[in-house]
């Protein structure tokens, strides 16, 4: 999932989501996005087995009953009105090997019992089914767009130009059918120099959005008044102890860009991040003094320190949560080897937004690549540059 920023609504519009938006989560839930011929498969192939097994046993047995079957598999994915023409094609069916088999005497208990009566009962039963299941996954389609549109709101993706940096980002959630995640970004200019947050609250769920949102709020409040990152730490270190719950903890890496030609980092527990140069060669930024996770700095006495990094205009900082390090592959389940994949693939980032939006969905399509396409985590990669006076647009 690619965020995009998106404008707000009238209230009853699931927080914000637009009814557009509402209905294609609905579609998705119910398999509704898919054709009516593709979901009334399941149902027209369980009348022609059942019609083929009548024929083939011959007329000595009587197995047109059978296709009762055909309303309840076609409750699971059709329309009412859609199961009714389906079931009205088995009721035909069902009259027709009846009559195959000399027993289509309404007289005849075997045929107005146990084919026709039965049948209509378990139509009209599985229609009755078929509009609750509707109505319940319209339920949570809606619940659904709520929390996207919270987590929309909560993750604001920044421009791809702020003050001096350039910036793409691919966050995805592995909980796609609530749209929540634990990871957070943010990216803000402030008087002390662009300043860079990327965390990863424990947990998943709307505990970690509700976390995550305290450490968010708090980021954007203290990196326009504190001048030095330590500072802007203890001031969410604060906020995590006074409204998150014991316990709870979020790792975090913080960037100031304040200088050309360097950048200062704080490293509170989380991934490293990675600087990638201009050759395709790559290094893990090694913190001489690590800290403890945001929610725990009341059990450790100091302050964290941030280290001073050399950071050109031809160089990639590439920030990522463990979801992409700790991704394990499809064959071998390996993790995600970050360090050596990452060089050739961003290396040419830094010449243009175009060659950065392309590098970071390279990167996004080989971690893809080595999980199989299915990640187990959720997954936050953020590359930034700081290009010179006479880069590219």
């Amino acid at each position: 999932m690619h965020l995009r920023r998106g404008g707000g609504g009238p209230v009853g519009e699931a927080g914000g989501v637009p009814p557009s938006r509402q209905r294609s989560a609905l579609l998705a839930t119910d398999l509704q996005d898919l054709s009516l011929l593709r979901r009334a498969a399941p149902a027209l192939v369980a009348m022609v087995v059942v019609s083929l097994a009548d024929y083939l046993s011959g007329q000595d047995r009587y197995l047109a009953p059978l296709m009762v079957v055909v309303p309840s598999v076609a409750a699971l994915t059709l329309r009412p009105r859609e199961l009714l023409a389906v079931c009205f094609l088995g009721l035909i069916a069902l009259l027709g090997l009846s009559r195959y088999d000399r027993v289509d005497n309404l007289a005849d208990s075997r045929f107005l019992y146990g084919a026709m009566v039965s049948y209509v009962a378990v139509t009209a039963l599985s229609a009755g089914i078929a509009e609750l299941r509707m109505r319940r996954a319209a339920a949570f389609a809606v619940v659904s767009s709520v929390a996207e549109a919270a987590q929309r709101a909560l993750l604001r993706q920044p421009e791809p130009v702020v003050g001096p940096l350039r910036l793409a980002v691919r966050y995805v959630s592995a909980a796609d059918a609530a749209r929540i995640g634990g990871d957070l970004y943010s990216v803000l200019d402030t008087p002390y120099g662009t300043r860079v947050l990327v965390g990863d609250v424990r947990g998943k769920g709307l505990g970690a959005v509700q976390t995550a949102a305290v450490v968010l709020g708090a980021f954007r409040e203290a990196a326009y008044d504190e001048e030095s990152l330590p500072a802007v730490a203890g001031r969410i270190e604060a906020s995590v102890h006074r409204h998150v719950p014991d316990g709870e903890f979020t790792t975090a890496v913080f960037a100031g860009f304040r200088e050309p030609g360097s950048v200062d980092l704080l490293h509170l527990g989380h991934v490293p991040p990675l600087r990638v140069h201009a050759d395709g060669s790559s290094e893990a930024v090694d913190f001489p003094d690590p800290w403890v996770p945001l929610g725990l700095g009341h059990l450790v006495a100091g302050r964290p320190s941030p280290t001073a990094v050399p950071f050109g205009p031809q160089d990639v900082l590439v920030l990522c949560t463990d979801g992409v390090v700790e991704a394990r592959g499809a064959r071998d389940g390996e993790f995600y080897p970050l360090a050596e994949r990452a060089g050739p693939l961003v290396r040419d980032g830094w010449r243009s937004l175009t060659h950065l939006d392309a590098a970071v969905a390279g990167l996004y399509a080989d971690l893809l690549a080595h999980t199989g396409g299915e990640l187990g985590d959720d997954a936050l990669l953020l590359l930034v540059t700081r290009p010179g006076p006479d880069a590219a647009g």
